[in-house]
């Protein structure tokens, strides 16, 4: 029976990851939003075969802020799709929004969220002062009708908020747009164990049975957290970063195509990932790579039920008194670095040639990711490497 390298490793680990505590109520959030960011991850992937890159969390907060000025059905379909209607109280309208803050503030991602009208729809002043305080979102007037120069503004927009990290956000503007909901973010992995440079170099990588590519392929040897799901049979391996943030990698059984668990996963499945992870020495060989990747949410919210903000019964009435706003567009562009970066060198390369070596662990062919905040087990980003080449 062949269970993988994986299953092997697990039966020989024996301490159990310490999992840090936190607030109830932002981890319920959490929870609760977590089927949310495997599902929209799912239908993202779905859409094609190549890299794939999706900030879950960045996604939640942008339609939040839609959520802080819409009324009806369709404020109501917003809250449902991200997983958080049953969390609000009698007698506490801020409940909601104030938890979202908690979790955007702990988590401390670089990110940008910008609500972009035409020119001539005038924002409330209420709404814009209370996404701002909340999700330190923006609301601003284009003019949509010069495509070059709406698409300049929200890129600049964009750049100043994420200091320059994440670029080029929309390609093309439709000058009959109302709105378009903007959201961007930025990763890069601070390792608590990084790779040394000196260690890497240009291996094989199987993109599939007729394709390889060469990828810097960074080494490290040490303690890690690791686990093996027999019934998706696919292995997980936790790389802690700094500011308590995590990053799963999933490396499916080579029988296994990794279309199997983009489909299978949801927030049940990733904390039982999570709470099966235990501790071994290992040496693993990951890829150094960087996605860039744009995401047109307006053709994966309908079918996760969110579909009023898009069409004319859309009730947008707390953004602006003006009738008929509906969104025209909902663009995200995510950055996610992954290279040898982290603490100390010397730390990198100080049990590289301990005698017996442990076990090699390489990713040389088509991986997931997923990054969470361990605390509150929050879903950050969720992503696919499928040729390590390619933004």
């Amino acid at each position: 029976m062949k269970m993988g390298i994986f299953s092997l490793l697990v039966k020989a680990s024996l301490l159990a990851v310490t999992v840090l505590g936190q607030t109830p109520d932002v981890e319920e959030l959490a929870d609760r939003n977590a089927d949310f960011a495997t599902q929209l991850y799912s239908k993202i992937a779905s859409s094609n075969d190549d890299n794939v890159a999706v900030s879950t969390l960045g996604a939640t907060l942008a339609l939040a802020t839609l959520a802080a000025g819409a009324g009806g059905a369709t404020r109501t379909e917003l809250l449902e799709g991200i997983g958080v209607a049953s969390m609000e109280k009698d007698g506490e309208p801020e409940r909601i929004q104030t938890l979202l803050k908690q979790l955007r503030e702990t988590t401390a991602q670089i990110q940008a969220i910008g609500l972009f009208m035409k020119q001539d729809i005038k924002a409330d002043d209420s709404f814009g002062n209370q996404v701002k305080q909340f999700y330190n979102a923006d609301v601003q007037n284009v003019n949509y009708a010069n495509g070059q120069q709406a698409k300049g503004n929200i890129d600049d927009y964009v750049r100043g908020r994420t200091g320059d990290k994440v670029k080029d956000v929309v390609e093309n503007v439709d000058p009959q747009s109302m709105a378009m909901l903007i959201s961007a973010a930025f990763f890069t992995g601070q390792w608590l164990q990084p790779f040394n440079v000196t260690f890497t170099q240009e291996e094989r990588f199987y993109v599939n049975k007729y394709k390889i590519v060469q990828v810097p392929m960074m080494l490290r040897t040490g303690k890690y957290y690791l686990a093996y799901d027999p019934t998706l049979k696919v292995g997980i391996l936790k790389l802690p970063c700094e500011e308590d943030i995590a990053m799963l990698v999933l490396l499916p059984d080579e029988d296994v195509d990794y279309t199997y668990i983009d489909e299978s996963m949801t927030g049940e499945v990733f904390r039982r990932w999570v709470s099966k992870l235990k501790k071994t020495n290992l040496e693993i060989q990951l890829p150094r790579f960087s996605l860039k990747q744009p995401n047109s949410l307006s053709m994966s919210l309908p079918s996760l039920g969110i579909k009023e903000i898009f069409g004319s019964t859309a009730d947008l009435s707390g953004i602006s008194s003006d009738e008929g706003l509906k969104l025209s567009e909902v663009v995200q562009k995510v950055t996610v670095e992954v290279d040898e970066t982290g603490g100390s060198v010397a730390d990198a390369s100080r049990n590289l040639f301990t005698s017996p070596l442990p076990p090699r662990l390489t990713f040389n062919r088509p991986f997931i990711f997923v990054i969470y905040h361990e605390a509150t087990k929050c879903i950050l980003y969720i992503g696919r490497v499928v040729d390590p080449t390619k933004n």
